[in-house]
């Protein structure tokens, strides 16, 4: 497998996902249409599929215009998302299976950002639009903290620690930033803050993060850190400190930073 990251909009990414063998290639969330037909260009492969992680319009909006450049794409998205995801021809449930090429995809259920979202996971590699961020997640606009925190820190955090994140958007210096705020004694995010505004300075991609960096690095999961936990009492002294509760109080902090 081959991942090319297209970078859309302002700060969006989507990825050309390739199967090797065939030169079969199939799109995660292209939120516009011209970026993604240039790589395919490119990238001399035949384009044959939409993988959509959810219905917003900076991760589908391409997908109209892709349809119309290439007939007959498979349009992949959760059945929830039904009439919300343009041309969506495949409505998928939690643990669903499909072929790209020869490359075998596995689709899960992780609500919580919005209650259709899934994430693709094709061989080491895991591709979670905005629910899971390099040092952050969604915002939570359909879902609940607990929604969230079952989809960060099981669904997808329970995947093998070496597994690539390619994630939604670039926001992984601030959401860094945000996660020393939260968590000022983590030596691990001070580490990769440094490591990550030294390759945005040479126009570098942040992504793919690894799972092992993110329980090391992103608050959203790291709830039960003694820091984490006393900073939000300090914030909220009235806050249970249970995980969902912990996420729910980062989450809000985050919102406002």
């Amino acid at each position: 497998m081959k991942v090319i990251p297209v970078p859309c909009l302002s700060d969006n990414y989507a990825y050309l996902v390739i199967c090797e063998e065939t030169n079969q290639a199939g799109v995660v969330d292209p939120s516009e249409a011209a970026p993604v037909i240039k790589a395919v260009e490119q990238a001399h492969v035949t384009l044959k599929a939409i993988l959509n992680t959810h219905h917003h319009w900076d991760h589908v909006g391409g997908n109209n215009a892709l349809i119309a450049k290439y007939p007959g794409l498979a349009v992949y998205g959760h059945a929830s998302d039904k009439g919300r995801i343009d041309g969506q021809t495949v409505f998928l449930g939690h643990g669903d299976t499909f072929t790209l090429g020869k490359l075998s995809v596995r689709a899960v259920h992780n609500p919580g950002h919005t209650s259709g979202a899934v994430s693709y996971i094709i061989e080491d590699a895991v591709f979670t639009g905005d629910t899971m961020f390099a040092a952050g997640c969604g915002r939570l606009f359909e879902g609940t903290p607990a929604d969230m925190h079952e989809s960060l820190s099981h669904v997808i955090g329970g995947l093998p620690k070496p597994t690539k994140v390619y994630f939604g958007h670039e926001y992984t210096v601030n959401n860094l930033k945000f996660a020393l705020h939260v968590e000022p004694d983590n030596t691990a995010v001070q580490s990769k803050l440094k490591r990550v505004e030294a390759l945005r300075a040479k126009g570098q991609f942040s992504t793919p993060s690894t799972l092992a960096e993110e329980w090391e690095t992103n608050p959203f999961m790291r709830v039960d850190s003694a820091t984490i936990k006393a900073t939000v009492r300090q914030a909220d002294p009235h806050n249970d400190l249970t995980p969902v509760s912990t996420l729910a109080a980062v989450r809000g902090m985050k919102d406002n930073f």
